[in-house]
């Protein structure tokens, strides 16, 4: 269906304004394609305050324009699972406490290795202070759409079709002093497979650099939080948690270590060949460079 969709869409280009993005990240990289409902090019509304991306954003939330086809990979996340399945016994040895294993700890968080998405909202660009710096600087508000066909549990790979929808608020601003992205969400997601259960969800994300320090204390730093709850009793399935603090160069590079946990609750899997009862927690420690 995302196939038909996009050569449809290809073939209309004289209808669509249309442009492409790519995003490499050792935990989530992808490649989008942009499309203009109208035919026009994507709202260019200059320097804004942070107050004022959200306003726009919100105030425009229902009156779709723009349409965004994704498609993801996340690396690391699917490397823990080849090193489980490739190199067992290394992956074993990892494990230095019931809660602590330092594969699982790099590579833990995301559910699922790969999706294809369809984001159906608005996207506005802002303006950088200096036009050499051409990072993602952009704005998103609408509904997204997430398909996938496994499910990531305990570093292992689980056939699952899965959907996942919600309503979105997005962005990403690349300045001279600081490289800004948030997220706000709410939605559910379904599961193919019965042993897996359905969930409504919430999550924020905030995630700030700033490569020309004040001294404030929200200045490089970033909060990733989020909580699932099942669509059936509204009993908690598994909440994520993770704080990171940056260390800015001056060439515009920064190094993040990020720590935390994911709680998978035993009501969230069904029974699992070899499946442990009790709930599970597991620390997250998360390094990374941006650039």
């Amino acid at each position: 269906m995302l196939k038909v969709i996009l050569f449809s869409l290809l073939a209309a280009q004289n209808c669509f304004s249309f442009e492409t993005e790519t995003q490499l990240d050792a935990y989530y990289s992808a490649f989008g394609a942009y499309f203009t409902l109208s035919g026009a090019e994507i709202d260019k509304l200059g320097k804004k305050s942070e107050s004022e991306i959200y306003a726009h954003l919100l105030k425009n939330i229902y009156k779709p324009k723009n349409l965004v086809l994704e498609a993801s990979f996340n690396p690391l996340p699917y490397a823990g699972t080849a090193v489980k399945r490739s190199w067992r016994n290394f992956y074993d040895n990892a494990q230095i406490t019931r809660n602590f294993n330092y594969v699982s700890a790099v590579t833990a968080g995301f559910e699922e290795p790969w999706a294809l998405s369809i984001f159906l909202g608005n996207v506005a660009e802002f303006e950088s202070k200096k036009k050499k710096f051409e990072g993602k600087r952009k704005g998103y508000s609408g509904i997204l759409f997430d398909f996938g066909d496994y499910h990531i549990k305990d570093n292992t790979l689980i056939y699952d079709k899965w959907m996942q929808g919600e309503l979105k608020l997005k962005g990403e601003y690349l300045t001279q002093e600081r490289n800004l992205s948030y997220s706000f969400r709410i939605g559910a997601k379904t599961h193919d497979n019965p042993y897996i259960k359905d969930s409504f969800f919430f999550g924020i994300r905030r995630s700030r650099t700033d490569f020309q320090k004040r001294g404030a204390w929200y200045e490089n730093c970033g909060i990733d939080f989020s909580s699932h709850f099942s669509i059936k009793d509204s009993r908690p399935l598994r909440h994520y948690l993770l704080i990171e603090k940056k260390y800015p160069f001056k060439d515009r590079y920064a190094f993040s270590l990020g720590a935390g946990f994911v709680w998978d609750s035993n009501k969230k899997y069904g029974n699992f060949s070899g499946k442990d009862k009790r709930s599970e927690l597991q620390f997250i420690l998360r390094p990374n460079l941006e650039f």
